[in-house]
């Protein structure tokens, strides 16, 4: 009995921890960047089972890219990649691979959860450095699906804050994420629920100061990415959700 009892228990929770989740294998975004009318580029993330260092884990791949005009003006390419633990949604390898006109980056990170350590690989400049890290790190693409999944807006109040090990590059840093409050989006969906966000982003090359970054997330179990609005240097540039697809949960729209 105690057998059966404990069988239920174990089905019970994994069931729950199933529910919990907000993304999974198959999901895809399609975002168009833009300058007011004018299309800069476009952007993608997708998500994939896969096997990494014989542990199951979501890859998931986000590029971008300029388009058109701007393409001739300052190209963009970049590439990121985060495998990250199915169960401990901790990320065991973190790729980024950009040119931004000229500007370039060819990073591989390992964490490595036995050592405390992240193996940092430019392929660049041919070298390998070891940097310390603390506990439940996330890389740049990690952190999203991480909040995605732990970041609990039941209760929510406008002005909460949360804070977050982020490791960037080479070096340990503190995220931070403002509350802003709830907001109906009309977007081509539909009128979308959503929850507003601030990122704290450090301010100097690209940014003009920490607080130049918005995100809208509709309001249901998704979570999902639908506006993101960046104030730059060269002026405010936005990221629209445009395609979507292998959603974990409805989507929620408030019908007309």
């Amino acid at each position: 009995m105690k057998k059966i009892l404990f069988f239920i228990f174990v089905c019970f929770t994994i069931l729950l921890s199933a529910q919990k989740k907000a993304y999974g294998d198959g999901e895809w975004f399609k975002f168009r960047i833009h300058y007011g009318p004018i299309t800069a580029g476009y952007a993608t993330l997708k998500v994939e089972d896969t096997i990494l260092h014989n542990k199951e884990v979501f890859h998931v791949q986000g590029e971008g890219h300029t388009t058109g005009i701007t393409k001739l003006l300052f190209n963009v390419d970049d590439y990121y990649q985060s495998y990250i633990d199915k169960a401990l949604d901790i990320p065991y390898r973190f790729i980024r691979k950009i040119d931004e006109g000229g500007y370039t980056k060819d990073l591989v990170i390992d964490f490595d959860y036995d050592t405390q350590k992240a193996i940092v690989t430019n392929n660049k400049y041919k070298t390998v450095h070891q940097e310390p890290i603390p506990d439940n790190v996330q890389d740049m693409v990690s952190s999203f699906y991480y909040l995605r999944n732990h970041l609990q807006t039941s209760n929510i109040k406008q002005d909460d804050v949360f804070d977050m090990n982020m490791f960037f590059d080479r070096g340990n840093y503190k995220f931070r994420l403002k509350f802003l409050g709830r907001e109906t989006l009309k977007t081509t969906f539909g009128k979308v629920p959503t929850m507003v966000f601030r990122p704290y982003v450090e301010s100097g090359r690209v940014f003009e100061e920490e607080e130049s970054l918005t995100v809208w997330v509709t309001d249901d179990a998704n979570k999902m990415p639908i506006l993101i609005k960046a104030d730059l240097v060269i002026g405010s540039l936005k990221a629209t959700l445009t395609e979507y697809k292998g959603l974990t949960h409805q989507f929620k729209i408030i019908p007309e």
